[in-house]
């Protein structure tokens, strides 16, 4: 850069974005500007794209190409499920306390030997009764009765 060096100050929501963020820097031809620059969605909706190899999603990120969009894929994929859980910062109130019950749920489950895919295709399945969860323990219970039958 012969000596022009830009310094660059980033700021994230959480430390759960922050991580997602040097994850994504780690992919070969992935920088931090490019990084910033390709951050223009979700942290959650960029890692689904990921998980679920939507390419088409990805290569439309500013600076991501269908290539570049390839390879975050094939270095990514299986490293992004716990991101792919994140939900945007603009919903109500009352639907981020269920966000946090949502990811401790799927923590469990990971810590009790379910696959990231396993736990996330079961949380997944009971979300979609639009039914609402107060605590982990009730989602749980709700899980292993619907795999249970």
């Amino acid at each position: 850069m012969q000596g022009r060096l830009t310094p660059r100050i980033i700021g994230f929501l959480n430390i759960i974005e922050r991580e997602f963020f040097d994850l994504f820097c780690s992919v070969d031809g992935v920088g931090v500007k490019k990084a910033l620059r390709a951050m223009v969605r979700p942290v959650g909706e960029v890692a689904s794209a990921i998980e679920d190899q939507d390419a088409k999603v990805l290569s439309s990120l500013p600076g991501i190409g269908p290539a570049m969009a390839e390879r975050v894929i094939a270095k990514l994929r299986r490293k992004v499920p716990k991101f792919a859980l994140l939900v945007a910062r603009d919903v109500p109130p009352e639907a981020s306390g269920k966000h946090d019950v949502i990811s401790e749920t799927y923590e469990v489950l990971r810590g009790l030997g379910h696959s990231e895919a396993e736990a996330r295709k079961l949380v997944d399945g009971v979300l979609g009764s639009k039914k609402k969860f107060t605590d982990v323990q009730e989602l749980l219970q709700i899980i292993y009765d619907k795999k249970n039958q």
